[in-house]
């Protein structure tokens, strides 16, 4: 595979990794604002506020997402991990004498 060909691949998989995210919060907004809404218009007196659990519980979830597609504050991102990858391919090349 050649470079241009990785380089398009690893843009691809990183379009797709964001794609996922996306459409993740995306749907997460959706059913939350519905769940919103039929806790709202749940008639009585003794209503019961009900709506934040799925919410704070799901919300974890997106945000273990997000992490893992845009790292964490710029930590532990692809970037980050191209140079790990790179510091390790370099010091098993320095272990075995390879240029």
């Amino acid at each position: 595979m050649t470079d241009e060909q990785e380089l398009y691949k690893r843009a691809k998989e990183t379009v797709e990794a964001r794609k996922g995210f996306f459409t993740h919060l995306l749907i997460y907004l959706l059913v939350n604002t519905g769940l919103f809404l039929m806790n709202l218009l749940t008639t009585g007196e003794d209503r019961v506020w009900w709506f934040y659990w799925p919410l704070f519980g799901w919300g974890i979830g997106v945000a273990a997402h997000g992490f893992s597609v845009f790292g964490f504050f710029g930590l532990f991102g692809r970037k980050w991990e191209e140079k790990q990858i790179q510091r390790l391919v370099d010091k098993e090349r320095d272990a075995q004498g390879k240029p």
